[in-house]
């Protein structure tokens, strides 16, 4: 049990005392009514925290949110941080100081609320001194109903759980989300420890190994026809038949939301190419965005009593409460809480895999089925439950179809996909391969323990320099997790399609980094270990770095000898120029 005492955590600034005394915290509940008869307890088992709040009062009471710490600090600004998101899309890196979004802020962009004075951030952070490298780790290690956030005032940092107004009874209680609060020199070791209890509380989807394939949208957009698809089938099963699953992206259907459907401008029958990628071999795959449907769309004007409502009782528009949609918008979000979306998820899903012979979809969107400031037709359900019952009507249609979850609220989605995209999308520019790596290598710890990470595509179609393929290669490579290209296979120079068939079968080890710069990252593996080093600047660099066991090394683009080496080495990398070592 808590003690009731009143929280202000001191943490010195000398490495020895640097820790935030986060169990003598007293609460703070925030409520609609005044004067409300709450009660938080729970659980303290060594560095983990179950808390249950309780009404003990006899009327309702409809909590807002309930920040479980509220930590006054003396730590330096030069504290490096990292922060996860509600949404895939965004994070957050750089000092407590200087916080630095590596995507899109989740305030501006998907307009999701926060106090006006702090940095929003959602799942869990690390802190790392600069003096002595010891890492403290605060993280919520389930989501069965309430996102787990985090604020970050001057000096302060509040741990709070978004409660959404629900009401709580006379009498009842809500158990809350666990939180987990470790410190050490090893921040690598921390993140796994988090990643271990996560899958406690959230048991993984089971796939063996990540998948690799093909996916039709960053050759040819919105406006894929079924010969693009036909060409590069023919492509693939010449050039690179490990590229198992064949993706349809985005394009093939006539609205949003009509996903059993083909549009007049993909000039052919979806479920015709779909059997033909089974004929020659390989695995259909297919893009879906289940939770959303636009406005002309027949699911829309044929069920709208299955949609989020507005205060008006009507379907609400996502551009009243977040980012509309970045095609055909404004979107409007099924409602996962209603059984009649259920039984129509179910469906849709069931009728991919059994009857188009779909092994692999790659749902798009999802964030939309958690969206906040709709109404829901449960109303003693949050939207993570929405989203969450709608995802496990999703895998029961599914079957043993590989799940790949994108644009979807991380934390919510614990034990509901097989993959996770771990990244924004992927572009031909220096500016977009860099960002996009950073993005997945913060996430490396993610993969192979709770699912397997997409890092996007590999593009390496184009005319920029080699160094910047190699680069980008080496990120995909570092992130252990799925490959799929996305170039016109037809058109692709051989040497670049070498480079792509060297990155196959993917790994499903992810790298290992020294610190947060992110320029030497270790691959462990039974038979070899991979160095992948990486040069951001837009000068040449020197990395040095030790191997992690003796053994024959090459340079796995170029193919350069290196010798038998051991302990210590040294490599020149020209600017925006990443390559990988192979240690055998």
């Amino acid at each position: 049990m808590l003690r009731s005492t009143a929280l202000f955590l001191a943490s010195a600034l000398a490495v020895s005392a640097a820790q935030l005394d986060v169990w003598s915290a007293r609460p703070e509940i925030r409520t609609v009514e005044p004067g409300s008869a709450l009660k938080l307890g729970g659980q303290r088992d060594g560095d983990l925290y179950r808390p249950r709040l309780t009404n003990t009062g006899k009327t309702p009471v409809h909590v807002k949110e309930v920040a479980l710490f509220r930590i006054a600090h003396n730590l330096p600004d030069a504290t490096a941080f990292y922060g996860e998101s509600f949404q895939m899309l965004s994070q957050t890196a750089g000092t407590l100081g200087q916080p630095i979004d590596l995507a899109y802020d989740e305030l501006k962009h998907y307009k999701i609320p926060q106090p006006a004075d702090a940095k929003a951030v959602t799942g869990m952070i690390t802190l790392t001194l600069p003096e002595g490298g010891l890492t403290m780790l605060l993280g919520f290690t389930s989501c069965q109903r309430f996102s787990g956030r985090f604020y970050l005032g001057p000096k302060s940092i509040e741990v709070v759980l978004d409660t959404e107004g629900l009401a709580l009874g006379p009498g009842e209680w809500w158990d809350l989300e666990e939180f987990l609060y470790t410190t050490g020199p090893n921040r690598a070791a921390l993140l796994a420890k988090l990643a271990d209890r996560i899958d406690r509380n959230h048991p993984p989807l089971q796939f063996k190994t990540p998948p690799a394939g093909w996916c039709s949208w960053y050759c040819f957009g919105a406006r894929v026809t079924a010969r693009n698809v036909m060409d590069n089938l023919g492509a693939i099963a010449h050039d690179a038949p490990q590229l198992k699953y064949v993706q349809l992206d985005d394009g093939y259907q006539p609205a949003m939301g009509d996903w059993l459907e083909t549009g007049n401008a993909f000039g052919g029958d979806v479920q015709g190419v779909l059997q033909a990628i089974r004929k020659q071999g390989f695995e259909p795959a297919i893009w879906v965005a289940p939770f959303i449907a636009e406005a002309g769309s027949h699911v829309f004007r044929q069920h709208p009593g299955w949609f989020m409502k507005g205060p008006d009782g009507k379907p609400l528009p996502a551009d009243k409460v977040t980012f509309q949609g970045w095609r055909r918008g404004p979107w409007y979000a099924l409602d996962g809480t209603n059984p009649e979306v259920r039984k129509h998820l179910e469906s849709l899903f069931r009728t991919m895999r059994q009857q188009w012979g779909v092994t692999y979809f790659k749902l798009d969107a999802n964030f939309w089925g958690a969206m906040h400031g709709g109404i829901l037709h449960d109303p003693k359900a949050t939207r993570i439950e929405a989203y969450r019952r709608g995802m496990e009507a999703v895998l029961r249609g599914a079957g043993d179809g590989f799940i790949l979850g994108c644009n979807h609220p991380i934390w919510a989605s614990f034990g509901l996909i097989h993959g996770s995209r771990s990244s924004g999308d992927i572009k031909r520019t220096w500016d977009t391969f860099q960002k996009v790596a950073r993005q997945n290598l913060n996430r490396n710890w993610q993969n192979g323990r709770l699912w397997w990470n997409d890092p996007d595509a590999v593009t390496l179609s184009g005319d920029m320099p080699e160094t910047e393929y190699r680069f980008h290669a080496t990120a995909v490579m570092a992130s252990g997790g799925l490959v799929l290209s996305g170039d016109d296979l037809n058109t692709l120079p051989p040497a670049r399609l070498e480079m792509l068939k060297k990155l196959l079968p993917p790994t499903g080890v992810a790298a290992e980094f020294e610190d947060q710069r992110l320029q030497v990252g270790m691959v462990r593996m039974k038979d070899r270990a991979l160095v992948c080093l990486f040069n951001w600047s837009d000068g040449p660099d020197k990395l040095s770095f030790k191997l992690p066991r003796a053994g024959d090394v090459t340079d796995l683009w170029s193919g350069h000898d290196y010798g038998r080496q051991q302990g210590a080495m040294e490599v020149a990398l020209r600017p925006h120029e990443g390559t990988v070592l192979v240690v055998r």
